[in-house]
């Protein structure tokens, strides 16, 4: 199984921005199941785990097909744990097992459209440049030079540094940013960064189709068009 990956979804019950986001019914199953199918449906991956600190989440994950052997500790459900922490509880609790994975696949429960394929294709990218850890990207929306802050009197003098006021899209180049749909990293490589991107790092380009971060309602509404979209 040496050849073999990991998955983990994290799913956690509580979120304020936008409340029961993970079980909201998109498409006729609970939002963070698509991304325990696209695990389960991904032929490299030996096991798709989802670390939840919800009764409710896991009798879900269970009847999806995942495995959720435990409760994640209420101490790692709070807004400001990061997934970094959750993926090393689930390391822990597995001891000696996780010798058997090649690396481990972290899928976020708010991407719904990343697909098994997209999986494969990091894996493929992680194996075939031998790469310490891949992630996923998208073309970014905008070129950051249009991006900026804006102060309490909603003043617009300092948003952008004026050389790039002028300038047309096309000639400022092409962005991507995280879309937070794929994570692959080496076991230990995960254990020495504690995060997701140590140096050396690729990134797996997916199409902004696929790419929707569900954190508000409005995300959802669009994930939900895009799908039925695709399913019609």
């Amino acid at each position: 199984m040496r050849d073999k990956y990991l998955a983990i979804v994290t799913a956690r019950a509580g979120s304020k921005r936008f409340p029961g986001k993970n079980v909201r019914d998109l498409c006729g199953k609970p939002l963070f199941v698509w991304s325990v199918l696209a695990g389960l449906d991904c032929p490299q991956v030996a096991r798709t785990i989802v670390s939840t600190d919800s009764p409710e989440y896991q009798r879900i994950a269970i009847a999806a097909g995942a495995d959720c052997p435990w409760l994640r500790d209420p101490a790692l459900a709070a807004d400001e744990t990061s997934s970094a922490d959750v993926v090393k509880e689930v390391l822990e609790c597995l001891g000696e097992e996780v010798k058997q994975y090649r690396a481990l696949v972290l899928l976020q429960p708010t991407s719904p459209l990343r697909t098994a394929e997209d999986i494969s294709r990091a894996l493929a990218l992680y194996e075939s440049r031998n790469a310490p850890a891949v992630v996923s990207v998208s073309e970014a929306e905008c070129p950051p030079a249009w991006m900026g802050q804006l102060p309490a009197d909603l003043a617009m003098d300092e948003f952008a540094p004026a050389q790039f006021r002028n300038l047309r899209s096309q000639d400022l180049g092409d962005w991507y940013r995280l879309n937070g749909a794929v994570y692959v990293i080496g076991i230990e490589e995960f254990r020495r960064e504690h995060g997701f991107k140590p140096q050396g790092t690729l990134a797996y380009v997916m199409p902004r189709e696929r790419s929707i971060d569900v954190d508000t309602a409005y995300d959802f509404e669009l994930a939900e068009f895009l799908m039925r979209k695709e399913k019609a």
